[in-house]
């Protein structure tokens, strides 16, 4: 067993950190059994089994010690809980595999380095405002089961020198000390080009050092970054990453598919015009075709219908509609 599994199995059990035991447990496995040892490996898997099916306790995994700076110990990152993370997108099918892709090799990525491959870890999405970056972050921290940990920008850029690098620093070895996908949302708020900057000093110092950790990063989890200004970002940003991709405005099918599954708890009358719907929304973000859709729905609950009509589904999108053109 290498002496990084050691430090992270330690620092699991001293921390009482359930879920971290169990991969590390299924590494060790790995581990054993990549290197041919297929008796231990097979041993080591029925205990792992018979320790599950007896009810090992499923405390949710906690980040104990979230980094912060050293000045004044303010955190420097938020965590968001499991049972908290949205995660249900709807989205064209050459973007929903985009992600998947992500996940699956998340999953393989033991069997990946066997062949000497390493898993997409570091992914860049762009779009614009309320299509479902963050959500996208959210979506991989369910689905790999991993932490959610967002970066607190307004905590971590700081005017004294150097401090800024310095706390960036401290949140990167956070994510490599314990599994998790370290999110860094509208990264364009430390990422822009140094080229355009009139601030030669601390900012393009953060961006220096945000390259770096970058190229360094081999923490167990995944990095994403979101950013609606994609053409403002330091053009050595986009080498760093594994993937890079768009998350577009909801098209006509996913248009509708939003609007029926946010309304999946109640009825929806039989006479609504989908066409007439998916055309007052086109261009929209998916938050604001979600948003129409619960807005109609609260409408027909307030005054007593069980069912949404095509009265309340129009006043809904008018009034998103006005909001945006004031």
């Amino acid at each position: 067993m290498n002496a990084d599994i050691l430090k992270r199995l330690v620092r699991a059990i001293g921390e009482g950190a359930h879920e971290d035991l169990e991969l590390l447990a299924k590494k060790v496995i790995q581990v054993e059994r990549d290197t041919g040892h297929q008796k231990l490996a097979g041993e080591l898997d029925r205990i792992f089994a018979r320790a599950r099916s007896q009810g090992a306790s499923s405390t949710p995994p906690t980040l104990r010690e979230l980094p912060s700076s050293r000045r004044n110990r303010e955190l420097l990152v938020s965590v968001t809980p499991r049972d908290q993370l949205e995660h249900f997108m709807v989205l064209p099918p050459e973007v929903e595999e985009r992600f998947a892709r992500v996940e699956r090799e998340y999953a393989a990525r033991e069997r990946l380095s066997a062949y000497g491959l390493r898993p997409r870890k570091r992914v860049l999405l762009h779009g614009p405002p309320g299509c479902g970056k963050s959500l996208g972050a959210k979506r991989l921290a369910w689905n790999t089961t991993l932490p959610l940990m967002k970066v607190k920008f307004d905590a971590l850029l700081s005017s004294y020198f150097g401090e800024s690098a310095s706390n960036l620093r401290t949140v990167f070895e956070a994510a490599k000390e314990r599994p998790c996908v370290l999110l860094l949302d509208e990264c364009d708020f430390i990422a822009r080009s140094r080229s355009t900057d009139r601030d030669v000093g601390e900012a393009a110092r953060v961006v220096n050092a945000l390259l770096q950790f970058l190229d360094e990063y081999d923490a167990p989890g995944i990095l994403v970054a979101t950013t609606n200004v994609e053409e403002s970002l330091d053009e050595a940003i986009f080498r760093r990453f594994d993937d890079v991709f768009k998350v577009p405005l909801p098209g006509d099918r996913e248009i509708e598919q939003l609007f029926r599954t946010t309304l999946s708890a109640v009825k929806i009358s039989g006479q609504i015009d989908w066409a007439t719907v998916i055309g007052s929304l086109k261009g929209l973000s998916a938050a604001y075709t979600v948003k129409a859709a619960q807005d109609a729905a609260k409408a027909a609950v307030l005054v007593g219908r069980k069912t949404v009509e095509e009265e309340d589904v129009r006043l809904a999108i008018d009034e998103i509609r006005r909001g945006k053109s004031l």
